[in-house]
């Protein structure tokens, strides 16, 4: 028995599954294209973990994953598992200097890539990449004698594979075994390698499949990185398991195409970041209620309020190809009157918090729970512990520590890391802080080190602060951070929105408008801060800020700096 459920813990047991009982139901594919059904796409995976053998690919081996979403990524992914391989997916955002640091960590045995990418590979030695296969067709025009297209490395597996007498045996993968070094894009400045395992990966997608009542042949449209683990977790392992067809976007759709996407493909499920519905909220529903004075009078009584929300609601649903049944959000947080909007409409979302360390997912839902409070994360996963440790004796807010089946094994060749926040129990140290509430709900307050010490002793939430600036329409993204014991913050604003308001004006008008808009936001925010927190001064910021995959800012990059635009 034990046997069996350390082989039903793995990634290669979540596919056989379900080909068994979804052998003929689409499975993959890129978005207005037709997919590989079950059956098709587990062939491919073992034809190529056969060619994988044959080359001297074996367990333990690293195999290096770059490019954007596509099925030849999860197939390769899920031949690499197969034999016991390691795969080391990498963020395609990642600059250059990254990838090589990566790959010269990794020494890899193989390397996948796209077009997009393979010129951050072109002043490596060989040594560090191994074999380079073409994630893409088009790469191929560029390759040199010792790149393969996959289509031609595919194809030459798929047809070994059906000729072959005997087919390649491949090595027996435990539920421990390591499936994914991933390095993190966190917001602190310090990558690190995490190892997670067969086990932590399925765990963590069976404790989400309990979350929502899903049904097999649903459409579920991914438009984030699979190299990311959010996405990889949630919207490619988690179909999966659910026997569901997964449409890929293609790259970072905007909102037009991602509308003509969900027009043709109906998608029931997408897994988003909250920078997609917050965009959403500040082009498409903000403007309607401030167009017309008599929606924003209504708005300001509850149950004409809920109307036209619920209104508005329909219309984003219809946005998204009409049967929408869950958009995830997660990666970062949730501007909570983003959420107050989305709850109020009656719109199918539903928060996850999580971290790469835990491959992801720590809280979400379940859905249609009725005691989960705005702003919270929902309840911890089922089979996850959850606890608040050192909580602040006036607040109870205190760090956030988790223990469960999807917790990491540690960071690669990295044991001094890894003890400072793994205890030897299985107890991960996230680094939020965060409370419960009476009804169970997480609610997660920021990072630990981001949390601003003033004089006066007061502790002050950057990211709450954050929140409500960005809550105004002509603020794309800000930065509060404290300077010399006082709270300031940056601004970047949507220049778009500031065009259209100074248009025909001089530069001097556009200047005088857009600090007029500062002090006004600063004024105002003040007002809703306690006296100690208040901003003494708001500064615009000329560029976009760096960020994550997730669009989390990197904070790092910018403590110690001067104010400047």
């Amino acid at each position: 028995m034990d046997a069996v459920a350390k082989v039903a813990m793995t990634l290669n047991y979540v596919l056989d599954a379900s080909c068994s009982k979804y052998r003929d139901t689409p499975a993959i594919g890129m978005a207005m294209e037709t997919p590989l059904s079950y059956g098709e796409f587990r062939e491919r995976v073992l034809a190529l973990a056969a060619r994988f053998l044959s080359e001297g690919i074996v367990k333990g081996d690293r195999v290096a994953l770059l490019g954007e979403n596509s099925p030849n990524w999860g197939t390769a992914y899920l031949a690499i598992v197969r034999i016991g391989a390691i795969a080391v997916p990498i963020l395609p955002d990642l600059p250059e200097s990254d990838v090589h640091h990566i790959l010269g960590e990794m020494k890899v045995k193989a390397l996948f890539v796209t077009q997009k990418q393979i010129e951050k590979i072109y002043e490596l030695r060989a040594e560090m990449y191994g074999r380079i296969v073409t994630l893409d067709d088009a790469a191929a025009d560029h390759a040199g004698p010792e790149v393969v297209p996959m289509s031609r490395y595919a194809a030459e597996a798929l047809e070994r594979f059906r000729q072959d007498a005997e087919p390649a045996i491949l090595p027996e993968v435990a539920e421990d075994d390591p499936a994914s070094i991933l390095y993190t894009s966190g917001t602190s400045g310090f990558s690190k390698a995490v190892v997670l395992s067969h086990k932590n990966l399925t765990a963590n997608a069976y404790a989400a499949s309990s979350l929502m009542d899903i049904r097999p042949g649903t459409t579920w449209l991914s438009i984030l990185p699979m190299s990311h683990t959010y996405e990889f977790t949630c919207g490619f392992i988690l179909p999966l398991l659910l026997g569901g067809r997964i449409a890929y976007a293609g790259k970072s759709p905007t909102p037009a195409i991602l509308q003509k996407l969900c027009e043709h493909e109906k998608p029931k499920v997408i897994f988003a970041v909250p920078l997609v519905l917050e965009k959403i909220y500040k082009k498409r529903v903000l403007p309607q209620l401030e167009k017309s004075r008599v929606l924003g009078m209504l708005c300001k009584f509850g149950p004409t309020r809920k109307l036209i929300f619920r209104k508005i609601g329909a219309k984003l649903i219809a946005f998204f190809g009409g049967q929408l049944q869950l958009m995830g959000v997660g990666g970062a947080a949730l501007n909570p009157e983003v959420e107050r909007f989305l709850h109020e409409a009656r719109f199918p979302y539903l928060i996850g918090y999580g971290m790469t360390e835990s491959a992801p997912l720590i809280a979400g839902g379940p859905f249609g729970d009725r005691t989960i409070a705005i702003g919270s994360t929902g309840k911890p996963i089922p089979g996850m512990q959850v606890k608040i440790v050192d909580p602040d004796p006036a607040t109870g807010i205190g760090e956030i520590t988790v223990c469960g089946a999807n917790v990491m094994r540690g960071y690669h060749n990295d044991p001094e890391a890894t003890a400072a926040v793994l205890s030897a129990d299985g107890w991960l140290s996230t680094g939020d802080l965060g409370i419960f509430d009476k009804a169970g709900n997480l609610h997660v307050r920021g990072r630990s080190k981001n949390v601003i010490v003033l004089p006066s002793g007061e502790n002050v939430y950057p990211e709450a602060i954050e929140h409500r600036i960005n809550t105004y329409p002509w603020v794309t993204e800000s930065l509060v951070l404290e300077n010399h014991g006082q709270v300031e913050a940056w601004v970047y604003p949507d220049y778009e929105f500031v065009d259209e308001q100074t248009a025909g004006g001089s530069r001097i008008d556009r200047r005088t408008y857009i600090e007029g808009l500062l002090e006004t936001l600063r004024s105002e925010v003040n007002e809703q801060l306690p006296k100690a927190s208040r901003l003494a001064r708001v500064f615009e910021r000329r560029d976009p800020f760096i960020k994550t995959a997730t669009h989390k800012i990197k904070r790092y990059l910018y403590h110690g700096t001067a104010m400047v635009g």
